[in-house]
This record gives structure tokens, sequence and C-alpha cells, in this order.
């Protein structure tokens, strides 16, 4: 009787008017969808009026990022990133294997074979990307008779990260003495092609070379700092700046940020999980990053390289496959160091393709 003259001030049944207990369910299942559909409705009323909130807005102006770390509609039963984790972690994985090279495991992909025709080809990717970024061009040089490697730096992508001080303090040396050891691992012994692009652990390849002539059959360079003079990106720089280069490196979206800012193009959703994958799993990329960045001297990489593949000092065949919508190095970058040395270097321009022509075009 007290719940029945209590329902009309509170809206709740009566006992009268509950259902038997065999259609309990169906009509409490109803009365959830009607809550449901009377609460979208006063959302979507909402919406009108006001942006949606957007938990990540402090981290990202970019419209495509903010695309691809939409929450969905309704929560996964387990948890949202529990879930999303769940999905995208086997994702960007084509072609790639865990290699153990002394103490450390690297991310390796590969494609063709060791009896391919026309020799081997080995892909160095720059900061603060991976090795995904070349898996299309590395099936189509496979199909062209090509044997295909391309490792994630330490540190990078799928590889290890390990902390800092522990075997890995993320130096140049250190970089070229892991990579040495990854070779041999792979079996990479007669003089190969290299392909190389971006900065950092991308100009970390382009020493390498320069300290390993006669292991290069010939060279290919795509949008990497090459002159005394080249630029900086924000990024490299913030890393360097005392704690707020701690709070830059743990942005998960940091690579396709980086990505993005330097092509002509948005990158779709399912790539982005990729590059942001590693940094969604732990903070130990962007620790490896931040340790690396802090360990580089931008300034003397670029001069060591405008200086030893200048004419008189490398004779080694080099294209540079440049992206001239690049927003990080202009099209002088290329321009100036094919000057340095006209007999050698061959400069192909891409129109259409920006940092990454590997991944635009």
């Amino acid at each position: 009787m007290a719940w029945t003259l209590l329902s009309p001030h509170l809206n709740l049944p009566s006992f009268s008017s509950i259902p038997t207990t065999t259609t309990t369910r169906t009509y409490w299942r109803s009365r959830r969808r009607a809550r449901t559909v009377i609460v979208n409705a006063s959302e979507k009323k909402e919406t009108k009026d006001t942006p949606a909130f957007n938990p990540f807005g402090f981290v990202t102006d970019n419209p495509s990022s903010r695309e691809a770390i939409q929450l969905p509609q309704s929560p996964a039963e387990d948890g949202n990133v529990g879930q999303m984790l769940y999905r995208i972690e086997d994702k960007g994985k084509e072609y790639g294997s865990r290699i153990k090279s002394g103490k450390l495991r690297w991310f390796v992909r590969e494609t063709g074979s060791p009896e391919s025709r026309r020799g081997t080809i080995v892909f160095l990717h720059g900061a603060p990307t991976q090795s995904y970024s070349y898996r299309v061009v590395m099936s189509q040089m496979s199909e062209s008779g090509f044997h295909c490697f391309a490792p994630d730096w330490i540190g990078f992508g799928f590889s290890d990260k390990p902390q800092p001080g522990y075997g890995f303090n993320y130096t140049e040396k250190e970089f070229h003495e892991e990579f040495d050891k990854l070779l041999d691992v792979l079996g990479v012994k007669s003089p190969f092609l290299l392909v190389v692009q971006g900065f950092l652990v991308g100009s970390y390849g382009l020493t390498w070379a320069l300290k390993n002539p006669n292991r290069i059959l010939k060279l290919a360079i795509l949008n990497s700092p090459l002159t005394s003079s080249s630029p900086i990106p924000g990024l490299f720089q913030k890393l360097r700046i005392p704690l707020y280069g701690e709070f830059t490196c743990q942005n998960a979206i940091m690579a396709e940020r980086f990505i993005e800012a330097g092509s002509p193009y948005v990158l779709k959703v399912e790539k982005a999980d990729v590059y942001r994958l590693p940094y969604l799993s732990s903070g130990g990329p962007g620790f490896a990053l931040l340790e690396a960045a802090r360990k580089a001297n931008f300034k003397d990489m670029s001069s060591q390289i405008a200086s030893g593949f200048a004419s008189g000092r490398w004779d080694k065949p080099i294209l540079v496959a440049w992206g001239i919508a690049d927003k990080y190095l202009p099209q002088s970058e290329a321009e100036e160091f094919q000057k340095g040395n006209p007999d050698t270097v061959k400069l192909k321009l891409i129109e259409g393709a920006g940092h990454m022509p590997q991944e635009d075009w």
C-alpha cells in the first residue's frame, strides 16, 4: 500500500502494475530501452549547443587524430581501453618476427628470399616512427626480385626498449654496434643496398654507412637531414627541455601527429593505430625516444653527413628520392646535397609526397 501511495511522486510502479515473474525481464528490458531513448535524445539536443567532450583535447588539434581517438558510443564490456588494445595489438606486424641479437630482441620485417637474384635491401626508419612505414615498398621490392629486411630500431616500434643504464644508453655508438650484431644474425654479409629515411636513428643509419662504405652497394635516401643547416623539428627540441621533455614523450599520439605534420595527408585510422600502439602499450617507447633525443648531437650528425658524402669521399651510387611536400625539410636540402657530389648523387623529386614518401606515395 505504501509503495502504491508513493509511486505517483517518485514515478515508480505500484505492486499491481509489476508484471508476473515470467515476464519481469521483458518488462524491465523495455523500461531500460525507453529510458535510453530519452537519455540519447537529450544528449543529441545538447550536442547541437556544445561540442562533444574530448578527453584528449589538450594534446591534439589535428582533425584526423581527434577522430582516431574518439571513444566508442557504448563502452566495451570489459573496458574501453583494454578492448581497444586487444583489437589492435596484432596490427602492423606484416612480414615481421622477433629476432634475438646479443641481449636484445629486434622486431624485423622480411620479404623475399636469401636466394633472391637481385640482392638484399635493408630499410631503416627514423624517429619517432617504425619499420611499418616500409611494408608496401618491401612487398613491391621482393616481387621485383630483392630480399628485404626492415628492423625497428631498439627503443622503437615492436623491438626491445631497455631502460637506460641497463645495457643500452641510446647513444650513436651503441646503435651502430647493435645494428652490426643484427646484420650478422640476419646473415647480411655481402655488400647490400641501404635505404634510410628520417631524423635521429635515420641519421644514425647514414653515419653507419659512412663508417662502413665497403658494406654498401647502393644507397637510397628519403627525406633525411643532409646539410649542416638542416632544421630540427619542434618535437626533438621539446624533448630536450628538462621536465617538459618527460611530459612530451608520453603523448600517446606523438608518432602519428609527427607523421601528419610532415605530410600533405592525414593517416587513416587503421594506420594511426599501429604508429600509436607502442606508445599506448607502455611508457617505454617514449622514454627511449627521450633518451635518444637527449644523447643526439643533431648539428654534428648533419655536418658529418654533408661532408662524408661529398665529392672525393663517397663513390657509391646514391639515389635521393625526395617528397617535396615535406613540412620539416625543404627541397633545397636535397638539391644542396646533390650539388656536393653531382657525379654520384641522383635526385628524384616526388610530387604529392611529404616527409615519409614510403608512407605517402
